[in-house]
């Protein structure tokens, strides 16, 4: 496919361009800072709210990955840029559309421990409102998508083990994931059209 994976200069982004040109996919990475990559892997500098950059990024594109995250002085970030990425997508028929969110966005709080939980509406109450402005935008397009939900992030080596469960299915006790297991999952989703109009809870647990 040729995917084109916004926000991807680091973190999460970087590493699921990595992973997804090693499988021999045609990736390409916009974002501000137009950081280094994995070589083969094309880079794009720009703001993604911008509709006219968004618009070349994913002309031609086979499937786009919103993986961007929260900016100084901007509260809502994320579903910004998401709205103008959703926009530049229907006006260029594309269609599939994977976005990182949060565990606790759009209800998903159920799937945490307790604790995490009441911990977590106080700490990132600000990112969890862009996180959950950020779905209804997805869920309101007509595209093809998917959200992801990981739960607590780090930096920790990639361990190939994760679990991705809906709401309905419960999956309390979730705790963290590496960036690197979140990517293989992402990519996973990327290629299975079975997880096209869900919401998953992603972790290590």
């Amino acid at each position: 496919m040729k995917i084109v994976i916004v926000g991807g200069s680091r973190g999460t982004g970087a590493r699921l361009a990595s992973l997804a040109q090693g499988e021999g996919h045609e990736v390409t990475v916009l974002s501000r800072s137009g950081g280094a990559v994995t070589p083969g892997v094309e880079t794009l500098t720009g703001d993604a709210g911008d509709p006219e950059v968004a618009a070349r990024a994913v002309a031609g594109a086979d499937a786009v990955v919103v993986t961007v995250g929260g900016a100084k002085g901007t509260s809502r970030q994320r579903s910004a840029v998401t709205r103008v990425v959703v926009a530049a997508m229907q006006e260029a028929g594309v269609r599939r559309l994977v976005v990182q969110s949060s565990l606790g966005a759009g209800g998903s709080a159920a799937q945490m421990p307790a604790l995490v939980r009441v911990l977590t509406r106080v700490v990132l109450a600000s990112a969890l409102a862009d996180h959950d402005e950020q779905e209804s935008v997805v869920v309101r397009s007509d595209l093809d998508w998917t959200i992801v939900r990981p739960a607590g992030l780090t930096n920790g080596p990639t361990t190939g083990d994760w679990t991705a469960r809906e709401l309905t299915e419960g999956a309390k006790g979730f705790g963290s994931i590496p960036r690197g297991d979140l990517a293989a999952c992402l990519l996973r989703v990327l290629e299975d059209d079975s997880t096209v109009g869900r919401a998953l809870g992603v972790s290590n647990r």
